[in-house]
């Protein structure tokens, strides 16, 4: 069975051109079939804040109102998608850019609203596993934005991370699945202030213990609830830190286990 390596890129990574320049040509050097999802960096907050929208964000979560998704949409699968795609073409690398939409790629239906009402924000239902597998046999590699669909002809902004691991698990029968999520800094941190305290592997247990203490919140809850969804769903490698874990194990970085 080959090996896929499903890897998801931040905004430290989308933000910084030089950075994004030499991670897409290591990127490229990968043998075998890859596939590279992005988050929407700062771009959609400051043209956002330059349209005067108001920005909220609830526990690393974007709500989403019309306009919101009308600028996430523009940046996510325009400007920031593009802008990948074509580095990775000037690489040598065969890549297609995708939202949920496109091929029916990624299906989502509207978060319902509880306690919070997020707005045009989509949960994933379904992944398209066939027309993903006929682009990987291709030798062709899908850049993923965020931007999903409910296959009633609306949009909707999904957590990248989430995308991610759902396209991880959906390929997990057909490949032997790497999931890597690429941020700034070494891994989860036990100390957010001192880098050298990467939490070098996470049990469920100690997750829970760590959420407890506060040492994880905010943004790390969703990206951490994702790992740990793969992790129960046939994904035996899931691993968080800086880009360059992708390409070099000798780093340190946190490992997800049961």
């Amino acid at each position: 069975m080959a090996v896929l390596k499903v890897v998801k890129i931040g905004g430290n990574i989308i933000d910084n051109e030089i950075m994004l320049q030499n991670f897409l040509l290591e990127f490229s050097k990968i043998k075998g079939p890859r596939i590279l999802i992005h988050g929407g960096g700062k771009l959609a907050t400051q043209l956002a804040n330059k349209m005067q929208v108001e920005v909220n964000m609830v526990d690393g979560r974007r709500v989403t109102d019309a306009i919101t998704l009308d600028i996430a949409t523009m940046v996510y699968a325009g400007k920031i998608n593009k802008n990948i795609v074509a580095k990775l073409q000037a690489n040598n690398c065969n890549a297609i850019g995708l939202s949920g939409a496109d091929g029916n790629c990624v299906i989502s239906k509207k978060r319902p609203v509880k306690t919070i009402d997020y707005g045009l924000v989509g949960d994933v239902v379904k992944v398209n596993i066939e027309i993903l597998e006929l682009l990987l046999h291709s030798n062709i590699t899908p850049v993923f934005c965020a931007i999903t669909h409910d296959k009633q002809g609306q949009l909707l902004n999904t957590n990248a991370d989430t995308v991610a691991s759902e396209i991880a698990i959906g390929l997990a029968n057909v490949f032997e699945t790497e999931l890597y999520y690429c941020f700034g800094k070494n891994g989860v941190l036990e100390d957010v202030n001192n880098e050298d305290s990467v939490i070098e592997t996470i049990t469920t247990e100690r997750y829970k213990g760590l959420k407890e203490k506060g040492i994880i919140a905010n943004g790390m809850l969703p990206k951490l609830n994702n790992c740990f969804r793969a992790i129960q769903n046939n994904i035996k490698t899931v691993c968080i830190g800086k880009p360059e874990i992708v390409f070099n194990k000798t780093l340190k970085y946190t490992t997800i286990q049961k």
